[in-house]
This record gives C-alpha cells, sequence and structure tokens, in this order.
C-alpha cells in the first residue's frame, strides 16, 4: 500500500456502499465542499446531498450521490454513514427530473402547511442525481 492512501467506507442502512482505499475524497457537508487526505485531523460534520469523488491509488476515481449524513475523519480512515447511496448507473434520470419538478412545484405555491427544509431538501437531492449523470462535479 502507498504511504498516501487511507481507507474509505460508505456505508448506508441497508449495506456496505463501498469499502476501499483512496488517495484522497471529497464530498458535501452543510457547511460547504471539503477534501479529504491521508492524515487530516480528527472530524465529524453532517453530510449534505451531493456527488462524493472518491480517487483510487493510480488518480482514477468513483463518483456516488449521497443523501444526508454523516461523515466521521480519523487519519487513517474516512467513514460516511449515509442516508442513501448510489452509483451513476442506480439513478433514473426520469424519476430524478420528476422528483425536481414536483420540489420546485411545491416551493413556488408556498402553501402553509408546506415543509420548507424538506422541499429544499428533496430539490438538492434530484439536481444531485441529475449533476451525477450529467459527469458534473
Amino acid at each position: 500500500m502507498a504511504d498516501n492512501l487511507f481507507t474509505v467506507e460508505i456505508i448506508t442502512p441497508d449495506r456496505i456502499f463501498y469499502h476501499g482505499e483512496a488517495s484522497m475524497i471529497e464530498f458535501n457537508t452543510t457547511e460547504g465542499e471539503i477534501g479529504v487526505l491521508k492524515d487530516h485531523i480528527p472530524l465529524t460534520t453532517v453530510l449534505a446531498p451531493g456527488i462524493v469523488t472518491v480517487t483510487l491509488e493510480g488518480g482514477e476515481t468513483k463518483q456516488a450521490v449521497v443523501h444526508a449524513g454523516f461523515a466521521e475523519i480519523l487519519g487513517e480512515k474516512v467513514t460516511l454513514l449515509a442516508e442513501i447511496a448510489e452509483w451513476p448507473d442506480e439513478i433514473d434520470l426520469d424519476r430524478a427530473r420528476k422528483a425536481e419538478d414536483r420540489a420546485r412545484e411545491r416551493l413556488a405555491k408556498h402553501e402553509a402547511s408546506l415543509d420548507v427544509a424538506r422541499a429544499e431538501l428533496a430539490l438538492k437531492k434530484s439536481l444531485a442525481r441529475q449533476d451525477i449523470l450529467a459527469g458534473k462535479r
């Protein structure tokens, strides 16, 4: 194992989504984007919906979408505990577009009973799914 590699795990309630070695991982938190290298200071943070990029030893990358959860960063390991994690081939683009339309419609109506935070989260999730399929970071 190269000196710059550390363990990455992405775990959801129903599976170990990813387990492997990486030279870097990038993901979204509620405070903004973060990039982590080996020996990063210990940190626990809240995940935000978005694309996770895992950079492997040779520079190859793997990307997935995560939706909410927590990240634990230790010197030799990064663990993402995600509500949902999806590889691009697991995403239905048409369904993501429809979810975006529904969320935008709810936000535009802004009815008194609307849970704004929930509608905004649904919008962010649908956009993250579409972004990864469009090759955006």
